[in-house]
């Protein structure tokens, strides 16, 4: 019963309105902007490898500096849903979802600019006085009391739809499958984990994050660079079939056909918004942690996220499933990981196994940590360190989540975690838009005073 709700309600979350406010709202944003940030993407660039600064940056206000910030952000972002993600939209939407997460993502990129600038613009403090930021320190810092509603609803739905569910499913899921470890034994493993590296608190988060990130991007990367190469003459038909599924409405596992253009395209966006969360609202609480005097320059850094997460990690996934495997032969039930396992087995017979599944738990255990550092900044904004709720409490429910995440269903934990993220979309993109004219502002002040060449 419950898994029938949930595939009913995640119809009517990702319906027609929330497609429309999320990419509707985007290309809105991109109008507002044309398109200005990404003439920054060089200096986002020079400002996380710490080639150029603000002067003023270091007494500024934050814990963590740019490179930190979006690794932690990347470490939500880039995760699971880029190995095992691209495969469900596949799995849901045939080789045509690639395409509109591509389009989603290049969207999205404007997107995280305005609610990154925003969350620095209006951070606020938490209870313990530590500077925060996110959407519902926006809503009530910029907007008036009738929409602080709207601050609550982030917040709760935040703490719902960050719960560590999906990775440790994901991971579970493959050391079940491939060394039928069980899925009780890692959920506790990561439990343990996750609890003694959430007990340093944002700081051992940020250090973590900046280390496991970059080199688990390098090493999944690497692998798949080596996997499209082996299989090179099925590229170029490959993007054929992504541009042409796209449009055609032939999607899905089998060559199912006559599946509606617009649901493709939604299987695509929600993907997209899984993978790299823009428009979701939740990198902006892990970017306004950023110690900057310009908020502008954050949301430059921010843009990084979805070129990185899903123009590059996401489609060289979806390039080595798509001339790996024939969909059609799929056994039935698979999605998920196991697709993404079939390839690299097929592609790296013997050894490719051991190669994701390194990819696997570096993924999943950054992501986990990163979605933590969210959870806990919901969670701190709903109770304020009430009694009972304090952080101990908080890092006691997050490893319950781990462990709960270990042993249900895949299908279950995706469409549950999808509900959430199209309840987080709705206050996160209409204060974004409503204050978009302020960050334009704010993008046009700092182009006068700081020069891009």
């Amino acid at each position: 019963m419950l898994s029938e709700f949930l595939s009913i309600a995640v119809d009517y979350a990702w319906g027609t309105p929330l497609v429309l406010l999320l990419m509707g709202g985007g290309l809105y944003l991109v109008f507002v902007s044309h398109f200005l940030p990404l003439k920054g993407f060089k200096r986002a660039i020079m400002l996380v490898t710490g080639k150029y600064h603000h002067k003023g940056d270091e007494k500024a206000a934050g814990q963590i500096n740019h490179l930190q910030a979006l690794t932690n952000a990347l470490a939500s972002t880039v995760g699971m849903g880029n190995i095992s993600g691209v495969a469900f939209a596949i799995s849901q939407g045939g080789a045509g979802a690639i395409f509109w997460m591509w389009l989603a993502a290049f969207i999205g990129m404007n997107t995280k600019f305005f609610e990154c600038t925003l969350a620095v613009m209006y951070r606020g403090k938490d209870y313990a006085g530590e500077v925060q930021g996110g959407p519902m320190y926006v809503i009530k810092n910029a907007l008036s009391k009738k929409w602080h509603p709207l601050a609550y609803m982030f917040a709760f739905c935040g703490v719902m739809g960050t719960l560590p569910l999906f990775n440790v499913n994901q991971l579970t899921t493959y050391a079940s499958d491939q060394f039928s470890v069980s899925p009780y034994l890692m959920g506790s493993v990561c439990a343990i984990l996750v609890s003694w590296v959430l007990l340093g608190g944002v700081r051992s988060i940020g250090q973590v994050t900046s280390r496991l990130v970059p080199i688990m991007c390098v090493f999944y990367v690497a692998v798949c660079m080596v996997i499209i190469f082996l299989n090179f003459d099925k590229v170029p038909s490959v993007f054929v079939m992504i541009f042409d599924e796209a449009f055609n409405g032939r999607a899905a596992l089998g060559g199912v056909t006559g599946m509606a253009i617009a649901e493709i395209m939604k299987s695509g966006i929600k993907r997209a918004a899984f993978s790299n969360e823009a428009g979701v609202g939740t990198a902006p609480m892990a970017h306004s942690n950023a110690k900057t005097v310009e908020p502008v320059s954050e949301g430059l850094v921010s843009m990084i996220g979805p070129f990185l997460d899903t123009i590059i990690v996401c489609t060289m996934t979806a390039l080595v499933i798509l001339t790996s495997v024939d969909l059609s032969t799929v056994a039935e039930g698979s999605s998920g990981i196991l697709i993404t396992k079939q390839a690299f087995e097929v592609s790296l017979p013997g050894f490719g196994n051991y190669f994701l599944g390194i990819a696997v738990l570096l993924f999943a255990v950054s992501t986990i940590l990163g979605t933590a550092n969210y959870m806990q900044k919901c969670w701190n904004f709903l109770f304020k360190g009430k009694s009972g709720f304090g952080n101990r409490t908080f890092v006691a429910v997050y490893a319950v989540a781990v462990m709960v995440g270990a042993v249900v269903s895949s299908d279950d934990v995706i469409n549950f975690l999808d509900i959430c993220f199209a309840l987080m979309v709705i206050p996160n993109m209409i204060a974004t838009i409503i204050l978009a004219p302020k960050v334009k502002q704010a993008l046009k002040e700092y182009w006068a005073k700081y020069s891009f060449h």
